[in-house]
């Protein structure tokens, strides 16, 4: 009971370390078993190959995908406080500048949107996204192949995956106060 009346304070700063941290700990952990799920998935006729380190495209689709979510957890000003500084720490991680990141997550965020559409479900557009960036297609049933789209039922098992690398925001705000 006292865990949750007793609440650390956190920057915009920190929140945005933590943040791009646990993210970045989750992929790179997480990632070997998606890419070993994806190459076993019996909706493919042939095995996808996606090597357990072939994790650049899977980590910018997760960290893009959340950083979509921050809209819904804080008001306007701190989300763009904390979307800004995201932008800078991840823009020196990739060994970009910020205006060259902010290009890239705006081709994504594209995307993102044009394979989701018209559905607005952040997680559906990340595997939607993985799944072009990966170009699962090729590994499909002939049907599915060539009409370019995901096979529905890999889709939602993907789905399934993708939701373990959504930044869970009411346990965060369960432990940390925002100063």
């Amino acid at each position: 009971m006292f865990g949750t009346l007793i609440r650390k304070k956190v920057s915009n700063e920190k929140l945005a370390n933590v943040f791009i941290n646990g993210l970045w700990n989750a992929c790179n952990t997480g990632f070997p078993m998606v890419a070993e799920f994806i190459s076993e998935d019996p909706s493919f006729v042939k095995s996808p190959t996606i090597e357990k380190n072939d994790d650049f495209e899977f980590v910018l689709i997760v960290m893009i995908g959340n950083m979509s979510l921050l809209d819904d957890s804080f008001d306007g000003e701190q989300s763009i406080e904390v979307e800004s500084l995201i932008y800078e720490k991840l823009a020196k991680i990739y060994d970009m500048s910020v205006f060259e990141f902010k290009s890239l997550v705006k081709d994504y965020r594209h995307l993102m949107s044009r394979l989701n559409a018209p559905s607005k479900n952040v997680i559906y557009g990340m595997s939607k996204t993985i799944f072009d960036k990966y170009t699962l297609y090729n590994y499909q049933d002939e049907y599915f192949q060539r009409m370019q789209v995901p096979n529905p039922l890999f889709l939602k098992r993907l789905d399934e995956v993708v939701e373990n690398f959504v930044w869970d925001w009411e346990a965060f705000f369960k432990r940390y106060k925002m100063i």
